[in-house]
């Protein structure tokens, strides 16, 4: 622990393009991206077939398929393959690559929460909402999404906390990001290194993990007391 408290407290550390600071906004702008990706993948279409209870088995399997693939094999695949390892942008080498690789990863708890939360919805509101003559679009956007919204946002917050993690894998293809601690760590033989930069990324993950918990509290329509 003085290897890692020493690291924490070296300021070469905590500036310069290697530094602590640079790599984090990496690393969170890479994480950002992904999870803005696959909600604009995932989102809608989870929402409309749940909201028509079709497509089940289209869930089954994307959760699987999310599950099954190994992150750091598919990143492999794509940054050598169609893709490449070209530099993008502020995302480094093999940019695209690992933003696909992130976001689908992110898919699965995204499409399956929001998925579970759509047809979870008590059909008696749904047929009092028809009752009253709703539109589907009103009724979805009214009734349906708001009362789906908590699983909603505990989908979102398994990707951002999976994905935040996850990201250390860009740096395996020379990519940006906190990762790049780890890895250098590894490269130098320093233990504390790679401590520290895995202490950064957990801290950070569970600091994620706490504030999303509070969102989706804060948009549960049926608040916990009156349950």
């Amino acid at each position: 622990m003085s290897g890692v408290l020493d690291w924490f407290g070296d300021p070469a550390n905590w500036r310069g393009a290697d530094g602590v600071p640079t790599l984090l906004l990496q690393h969170s702008l890479l994480t950002a991206a992904a999870l803005v990706l696959a909600v604009v993948v995932g989102l809608p279409a989870a929402v409309w077939m749940g909201h028509r209870h079709q497509g089940g088995a289209v869930v089954v399997n994307v959760a699987n398929v999310g599950r099954a693939v190994p992150v750091i094999a598919l990143l492999s695949l794509l940054a050598l393959g169609f893709v490449g390892s070209a530099d993008l942008g502020p995302f480094g080498r093999a940019g695209l690559a690992t933003l696909i690789t992130l976001a689908l990863f992110a898919l699965p708890p995204i499409v399956t929460s929001t998925y579970v939360g759509m047809t979870g919805v008590d059909p008696e509101i749904v047929e009092a909402a028809r009752g009253m003559g709703m539109s589907e679009m009103r009724l979805l956007r009214t009734v349906e999404l708001p009362l789906a919204l908590p699983l909603v946002v505990s989908g979102l917050r398994l990707a951002l906390v999976q994905v935040w993690a996850t990201a250390t894998v860009a740096a395996i293809v020379a990519g940006p990001g906190l990762g790049r601690i780890i890895t250098h760590g590894y490269d130098s033989d320093s233990p504390s290194e790679v401590i520290s930069g895995s202490i950064i990324v957990a801290v950070i993950a569970l600091v994620l993990e706490i504030a999303m918990v509070l969102v989706q509290r804060a948009v549960d329509p049926v608040p916990a007391v009156s349950r």
